[in-house]
């Protein structure tokens, strides 16, 4: 273990002593929100002092092993020991290295899913209704809820723009590295000659934002249309104008939302839309400066960034930032997302060690 993991490890045994003493105080509980904070810190903090306490513990467990070899009766115990000892080190130290990863503060939040077909006419349209499909039925697989906040259907099927959004504990963690450029090599149906065309998507995944701690909206930087929306819908649909458009004029974002019989709900669904693409706007940013530097396994997230085709006469669909190839395309397309999802958060995470112990 390096001496820069030791001392954090030695600083967070003496900050979970604070909290124990600052939590049993009297004063403290007068405080919900305070103690709520300050619970939850201790929560994150003890498995990691506990693993630190054990690792310390299993250090002298080896030093005292190796005070026993020189007493021939006790050396082959001793030295049993200290082999032992050492397989326990190297399993704590792993999952120490696990628990000082940086954890993104996203990760268990409810998400947007935004897919837009790029080129490829109808067919990148189509594709875009098969990617919903699958994403939906991931959702459906995690008992997950998906909730349509606007779409824009194609006139062959499938979408020109959809945007969704999943609600389920985890969805971010589970799906964030889907933003990027998804490219699909297939036969159309309206192929005369079987000729295999290549098309893409753009697929957007963005966190939503906590009322509490959210992106804080300046109704003077807001321009407000309402519209009559288009569509299926009946009577309601043609004699009010319940569809809402929001601009944010700083950044030029902007936000509709027709699903919703109602004006009010249109608004809150956009309100709540607009605040989450400006905070993965700013998410982005600070991303950009720190790829600078340093660029993930996981590509840089950027949203014109190819990160995975479908081949379709092949049966395989390829991630290219992790060079995984998996011959399962009638499982992925329906939604058995499982092994993709896994193996790019086991890259990232490998990142993340390695400029752990760089430091």
């Amino acid at each position: 273990m390096n001496k820069s993991i030791a001392d954090r490890l030695t600083r967070l045994s003496v900050r979970l002593e604070e909290l124990n003493q600052l939590l049993s105080s009297e004063k403290i509980t007068a405080d919900l929100d305070k103690y709520r904070k300050l619970t939850r810190e201790r929560a994150e903090i003890v498995p990691v002092v506990e693993l630190y306490q054990a690792h310390k513990q299993t250090e002298l467990d080896i030093q005292t092993a190796r005070e026993m070899i020189p007493d021939p009766h006790m050396r082959d115990f001793a030295e049993a020991e200290i082999v032992a000892g050492k397989e326990k080190l190297q399993k704590i130290e792993a999952e120490l290295l696990k628990q000082l990863l940086p954890k993104d503060p996203n990760d268990e939040r409810n998400i947007f899913l935004e897919i837009r077909a790029g080129t490829g006419g109808d067919e990148s349209a189509l594709f875009a209704g098969n990617l919903f499909r699958m994403y939906a039925r991931y959702a459906e697989r995690q008992r997950w809820q998906v909730e349509i906040i606007s779409q824009s259907p194609s006139d062959v099927g499938g979408y020109k723009e959809i945007i969704a959004r999943i609600i389920g504990y985890g969805a971010y963690s589970r799906l964030k590295f889907e933003s990027g450029a998804h490219r699909v090599q297939r036969v159309p149906a309206t192929e005369t000659q079987g000729r295999v065309h290549t098309s893409t998507c753009t697929v957007a995944v963005i966190p939503e934002v906590d009322e509490i701690t959210g992106v804080e909206l300046n109704p003077a930087e807001l321009r407000i249309d309402t519209f009559r929306a288009s569509g299926a819908g009946g009577q309601h649909i043609n004699k009010t104008d319940s569809a809402v458009r929001i601009t944010h004029l700083p950044t030029g974002i902007v936000v509709e939302c027709q699903e919703g019989r109602s004006q009010h709900k249109n608004k809150a669904q956009a309100m709540s839309v607009l605040a989450a693409r400006i905070l993965d706007k700013q998410m982005h940013e600070q991303q950009a400066e720190q790829a600078a530097t340093r660029k993930s396994l996981v590509g840089s997230g950027e949203r014109s960034e190819r990160i995975r085709t479908y081949n379709f006469p092949q049966g395989r669909v390829t991630d290219h930032r992790i060079n995984l190839t998996l011959y399962k395309m009638d499982q992925i397309m329906d939604g058995d997302l499982d092994e993709l999802c896994s193996a790019l958060m086991a890259e990232h995470q490998a990142e993340q060690l390695a400029s752990l112990m760089e430091k």
